[in-house]
């Protein structure tokens, strides 16, 4: 176990611990928060805590985490391609099909297990199936992606994405021309009413979400966009352009399109059928390193699957 400590002062007297802790530092949902105190894992002036309890000026809060080396996650000889890496941080280009984190269902084979055999040590804070996961991308979606390789670098990235101070810039193909050259989705998103595994622009408990885009070209029935994400909510960029009407490309879950019916150029129709991914693609991240504080950008170059497809759309001249 690993201790946290938080001293409560003037501005945070009042609140509720569980909101306290999830706002700040330590990167835990509401309810893995509750967890921890459920299991008696969190006190206040070393007294076991409750849920709801109110936070006191002066109360000392303790957060015991355990340390991620001690689950049961194998470390896994996986191939990574690193963009960069220090003593803090290391940034790495996730392939498609490949998940983050050990979840239900998905063990082996994830990041985590090739981040635990490519690095001696990742930040404890996500807990002990996320060492070192700072944000996620979905497993379709390839591209730029950072982690934290010790504490103190994970609660400071933690805290720029919180603050949106982090810019996140994608690549995607969508159906459909759109109807203006640029443009700003304001959506609120949650999970679907009934299909748990989707999310929903209509639901009545979506939290903010804030997509911007821009086209970079068009072609047949196809819209290339530049996209940048204010917020980062779960399948932001997928459900948003789906409420439009113009789903992303090869997206299995918020599209049932097929380009064949859609787009005159049959080499193109057929590269797009055949394609097993979404075309979405994290190409740029840029955030301030957490040790000296200095203003880094990382990118990563689209995937031939999907680059081979920009080069049909350049060469179509639409």
């Amino acid at each position: 176990m690993r201790e946290v400590l938080y001293t409560i002062n003037h501005q945070h007297a009042g609140k509720r611990l569980d909101i306290f802790l999830s706002e700040h530092t330590i990167h835990l949902t509401r309810s893995q928060i509750k967890k921890l105190i459920n299991e008696n894992l969190v006190q206040v002036n070393t007294v076991p805590a409750r849920p709801s309890q109110r936070v006191k000026k002066g109360d000392v809060v303790a957060v015991h985490l355990q340390e991620p080396r001690k689950a049961e996650i194998e470390a896994e000889n996986i191939p990574l391609d690193s963009i960069y890496e220090d003593e803090h941080i290391v940034v790495v280009n996730k392939p498609a099909g490949m998940v983050v984190h050990p979840a239900v269902g998905n063990y082996s084979g994830t990041l985590v297990n090739a981040l635990l055999f490519h690095c001696s040590f990742l930040s404890g804070v996500g807990g002990v199936l996320r060492p070192g996961i700072v944000h996620r991308l979905d497993k379709g979606t390839s591209g730029v992606l950072v982690v934290a390789k010790n504490d103190s670098a994970h609660q400071s990235l933690s805290l720029q994405f919180k603050n949106r101070s982090v810019r996140k810039v994608y690549s995607a193909l969508v159906y459909g021309k759109m109807e203006k050259d640029e443009g700003t989705i304001a959506q609120n998103i949650g999970r679907h009413f009934s299909d748990r595994k989707r999310m929903s622009t209509t639901t009545r408990k979506g939290r903010a979400a804030v997509t911007h885009w821009k086209v970079i070209a068009h072609c047949d029935s196809l819209s290339l966009l530049e996209v940048s994400i204010q917020t980062g909510r779960t399948h932001q960029i997928r459900v948003h352009f789906s409420s439009l009407n113009h789903p992303v490309v090869g997206d299995a879950v918020y599209s049932r399109k097929r380009a064949g019916l859609l787009i005159q150029n049959e080499l193109l129709a057929k590269k797009i059928d055949s394609l097993k991914r979404p075309f979405l693609h994290a190409r740029v991240l840029g955030f301030y390193h957490p040790h000296d504080n200095s203003y880094r950008e990382f990118t990563a170059p689209l995937p031939h699957e999907l680059q081979d497809i920009v080069s049909i759309i350049e060469k179509a001249q639409c």
